[in-house]
């Protein structure tokens, strides 16, 4: 993979990142280190195109301008989020899906495509800037046409996932989008309803917070490892009580477990998630107390941070799909006039148009109760299944993304042969 960098870039890199850090802001520092990260499968194969002369195409022009567009038009997902879509081959598309994370949790993607062809699928995730006027940028990426991809935040945000082929080439995926505690229930047998003292709770009436939280539990229950890591120190505090620290190596984190009856590991001993590090007890500032765990998270330069998202599991709970999978690739059109077409698969989404049956849209992908649905204009948008049916002959509309410029494709360094032939979803 080629790397976009400039001779004295590493020092520049660590001199503007020093720079800008020390103005304060994590998005500063983060647009700086865009400037120097190695291209991503998709920029990399945009160039190859530009460099095979495609990218001036109507071909080329039409795959980078659905690549942009997708981002920016992204459907709003709740997660967990499940999808089966399609991609036709014959026109240049992507589709992408806009989730919440929060800091302390994990994003999983995960992408199978069903096609005859060796077909690669870009799989982008995007950080939402803060700011509008800036730009999306990469944060994870992958290309296979069978994706498991998973994507830490250090700070909670908004997340574009982006899911394109390469040019002609498509075909039936199926999507899911999930989050997961970043790291595992630190008590054995216990799980978040045992936490009853929360973080930034006042202490001292008043002159300081806490920082953790405190989880409840018998006298001699399991006090285990949250994550894979080093053991910093093993001590006895008269706040903390008996006390151990865990550090992340690969990671700026560090976990306090304290109010120990006793301990069981050693400084710098390497201990695995779940192996047990000390038993639950009330010792130190906490003799007063019932028994209980008091844990805390630490990131480097931000000290304590609330631990509920790291160990609070996400809901799994999936909408069954009920929408018909027949009509993928498909046209279908509203049985009534002022069917609504949303922004996103709810009826809490917000409204994009309001249809009538002398409309057809073409069906791309289904979940739940929903089809995912491309408007004329090549807007996505979703509606409710059960208010549609399939459109006929007489109301359909001709495809205005197809037919680009194929004059121009050939077999170039980089750049797959690319066919017009269709999937067997797009030819019904």
């Amino acid at each position: 993979m080629r790397l976009r960098r400039r001779p004295g870039a590493v020092f520049g890199l660590l001199a503007v990142l020093v720079a800008a850090l020390s103005e304060g802001g994590c998005e500063r520092a983060e647009q700086v280190r865009d400037r120097f990260r190695d291209e991503t499968p998709h920029e990399a194969y945009a160039h190859a195109l530009a460099r095979a002369g495609l990218a001036e195409t109507a071909l080329g022009r039409s795959w980078i301008r659905a690549a942009r567009n997708a981002v920016r038009m992204a459907a709003t997902v709740t997660l967990p989020f499940e999808e089966e879509g399609f991609i036709a081959p014959e026109a240049p598309s992507a589709v992408a899906y806009r989730v919440r994370v929060r800091r302390g949790q994990r994003l999983r993607v995960g992408v199978v495509v069903e096609t005859r062809e060796n077909t690669r699928i870009f799989v982008d995730v995007f950080r939402v800037p803060a700011d509008s006027s800036d730009a999306f940028r990469p944060v994870a990426h992958s290309q296979s046409a069978d994706t498991a991809l998973t994507y830490e935040p250090w700070r909670t945000g908004s997340f574009v996932v982006r899911l394109q082929p390469e040019l002609l080439r498509g075909g039936r995926y199926r999507l899911s989008l999930a989050l997961e505690a970043r790291l595992a229930f630190p008590l054995e047998g216990r799980g978040v309803r045992a936490i009853q003292s929360l973080f930034g709770a006042p202490r001292d009436a008043g002159r300081r917070r806490h920082e953790g939280v405190d989880i409840f539990a018998r006298r001699g229950t399991p006090v285990v490892a949250a994550l894979d890591g080093v053991v910093s120190r093993v001590d006895t505090l008269s706040l903390g009580g008996k006390v151990v620290w865990l550090r992340d190596p690969t990671r700026r984190l560090a976990l306090y477990y304290a109010h120990l009856d006793s301990q069981t590991v050693r400084a710098g001993q390497r201990v695995h998630t779940g192996q047990v590090v000390g038993f639950v007890g009330n010792t130190g500032n906490a003799r007063t107390t019932p028994p209980h765990l008091h844990f805390g998270v630490y990131l480097r330069g931000e000290g304590a941070v609330d631990p509920d998202p790291f160990i609070r599991p996400p809901s799994r709970h999936t909408t069954a799909l009920a929408a018909d999978l027949a009509e993928l690739g498909g046209w279908i059109h509203v049985r009534r006039s002022g069917i609504r077409v949303r922004a996103g698969p709810s009826r809490h989404a917000p409204v994009l148009r309001e249809m009538d049956p002398a409309s057809a849209l073409r069906v791309v992908g289904a979940t739940g109760r929903w089809f995912r649905v491309q408007l004329q204009d090549g807007h996505p948008g979703y509606v409710a299944a059960r208010l549609t049916a399939p459109a006929e002959a007489s109301v359909r509309v001709a495809d205005t993304s197809n037919g680009p410029d194929l004059s121009a494709v050939a077999a170039a360094p980089g750049v797959p042969h690319v066919s017009r032939r269709a999937s067997p979803a797009a030819r019904r």
